[in-house]
Parts: structure tokens; C-alpha cells; sequence
């Protein structure tokens, strides 16, 4: 965990519980509560209850739950293996839950069919990055743009005046990703050749072609150096502030966490830690304790030295 070194272990209050027996407020959350971390149903574009997904004998997830409000950036933290991707791949409906429900903008999301998710204003990013190595970036994002198209086979097949006013409007939506995201000198590259830092920023712009309403972005600073680690971070500002989308993040890097995110929740081994701000979460106990182990571990790892 980044930033390891300004953990500590100062407890924090919970906040009060509603009759849902979930915490309200902005507050660090003890094992075993299950945060809305403050939203009420009016304020959440995502809401998710009691998630649960087994594989085999493996409990992945275990009783998740919490919000998020619509315009913010909530991050989720936690160890490998805490079971945030796995989460993001239940909204994305890549995973079928055990239990537990998904909603999106008030409407069911549990048993969505996974090529719907797009047309239903929720795009993704993935930790390794998924392109068409050898079609360029310009094809690539307005392969983000087929869930707007709306001309038919034969139209498309003739290209007539429907197929090519649609096109236009493609091409002028793609354009305007790749000028809010400086990729004009990299319009007409193949992705093959690009480095990887301008990957992660094209499979950005991809999700954005989608015209989302919720971006989920999957560890968006993973094998960035600083200086891309910094634009990325005034990207999804740019994107909450100036585009209005809503933000759900996983990410290991605390530096952008704290920089970005208005709420965090943390993970560990399937359930949730603790939620709040940034600055709650990465004080909570029971974070530090999975991130660094109990703090008589830190003792004997101190006097080794």
C-alpha cells in the first residue's frame, strides 16, 4: 500500500446505524457493519446490498454493501485478493452474485444480461488493458461508440444517408474524447505500438466514447509512472467536474486515492473493513492491520532491524 508510513492506528467513531443495519455518515465502519456509508436512496445512482458470490468452496465476496452517490468518486481499497475485482466484475455483470442485489439508478442490475451494461450508461477499464492491439485509437474508441448506433445491417452495408450521418456523429463524439484527453497525436497510431502509459489513457477514452454515466475504472494507475499517475489523477477529476460522471475506482496507489476520491471503502479477505473519507480509512485499525499486519508485528519488525 502507497503511503504506507501515514497509517495509524487511531480509532475512529462509527457512525449511527439506521434500521437497515448499515452505518450512516462518513465514518469508518467496525468488520462486520455493512456501510451505505451515508447515501440515501435519492442521492445513489449505484446501490449495492448483501453481495455475495461463492466459487466452489471459496467465499469471494462476503455480505457487501454500500453506495454510490451520484457525481462523487468512490474508491475501493484493500489487499490482493480482498475481492474488488471481483466485485466490479458483479456490476459488470461478468459474475453471477450468490446473493445479495444490484441496483442502478433504482432499477435491478442482478440479473441484467452483461451485453446490456453499456447501453445502460456503465463502462468500464480493466487492470490489464483489453484493446485491438492492431487497429488503431481512432477505431478503437468508436468501437466504444457501437452501443449508440442504431442504423441497421443494410443501411450499414450500403452506406446510405442514415449510416453516414450516423458515422459523422460517431467520429465528432470520438473526436471530442480524444481532445479532452490530448490523444491527437496518437489518433491514427496502431495500439501495438504506443507505450503502455498512452494504452491505459485509450482504454480510458474508450469507456468515455460510451457516453457513461458510471465509469468503473480497475486499478487505472496500475504500472504508471508518476507523471502519468498525476494526469491520470486530474483526468478523473476532469471527468467528475467537467464531463458529470459518476466514478466507481479500484486502486492500490493511496496517493491518488487520497487525491481523487471523495469516499473510500476498504476490503479485506471478501468483506468490508471500513468506509469514510480517505483520511478515516487509512487511519482505521482494522486497514492498517491488513495492510501492515497487527502492531505487535510491527514491533518485532522494527527491533529485527
Amino acid at each position: 500500500m502507497s503511503e504506507a508510513g501515514t497509517l495509524r492506528a487511531e480509532p475512529i467513531a462509527g457512525g449511527a446505524a439506521d434500521g437497515s443495519g448499515m452505518a450512516t455518515g462518513d465514518v469508518a465502519a467496525r468488520p462486520g457493519d455493512h456501510p451505505a456509508a451515508g447515501a440515501g436512496p435519492h442521492e445513489a445512482l449505484l446501490c449495492v446490498r448483501n453481495l455475495t458470490v461463492r466459487f466452489g468452496g471459496v467465499l469471494a465476496v462476503n455480505n457487501v454493501s454500500f453506495d454510490v452517490r451520484r457525481g462523487e468518486v468512490f474508491t475501493l481499497i484493500g489487499p490482493n485478493g480482498a475481492g474488488k475485482t471481483t466485485v466490479f466484475n458483479l456490476i459488470s455483470r461478468i459474475y453471477n452474485p450468490t446473493a445479495g442485489e444490484i441496483s442502478f439508478e433504482g432499477h435491478a442490475l442482478t440479473h441484467a444480461a452483461p451485453h446490456r451494461i453499456a447501453s445502460l450508461g456503465i463502462a468500464r477499464t480493466f487492470q490489464n488493458i483489453e484493446l485491438f492491439e492492431h487497429a488503431t485509437v481512432l477505431h478503437n474508441l468508436l468501437i466504444g461508440r457501437h452501443t449508440h448506433r442504431r442504423t441497421g445491417l443494410w443501411s450499414d452495408l450500403f452506406f446510405t444517408g442514415r449510416a453516414r450521418r450516423a458515422e459523422l456523429e460517431a467520429r465528432e463524439q470520438v473526436e471530442q474524447v480524444i481532445e479532452f484527453l490530448d490523444l491527437q497525436h496518437h489518433r491514427d497510431a496502431l495500439v501495438a505500438g504506443l507505450p503502455y502509459g498512452v494504452r491505459k489513457v485509450v482504454e480510458l477514452a474508450r469507456a468515455l466514447c460510451t457516453e457513461p454515466k458510471l465509469l468503473l475504472l480497475d486499478e487505472p494507475s496500475s504500472g504508471l509512472n508518476v507523471e502519468e499517475t498525476e494526469d491520470m489523477a486530474f483526468w478523473i477529476q476532469d471527468i467528475r467536474t467537467d464531463l458529470g460522471i459518476t466514478v466507481l475506482m479500484v486502486e492500490h496507489d493511496m496517493t491518488l486515492v487520497s487525491k481523487v476520491s471523495d469516499r473510500v471503502l476498504a476490503m479485506n479477505q471478501g468483506e468490508v473493513l471500513a468506509a469514510g473519507t480517505p483520511r478515516e480509512v487509512q487511519n482505521h485499525p482494522g486497514v492498517i492491520e491488513a495492510y501492515l499486519g497487527s502492531v505487535e508485528d510491527v514491533s518485532t519488525l522494527r527491533r529485527g532491524r
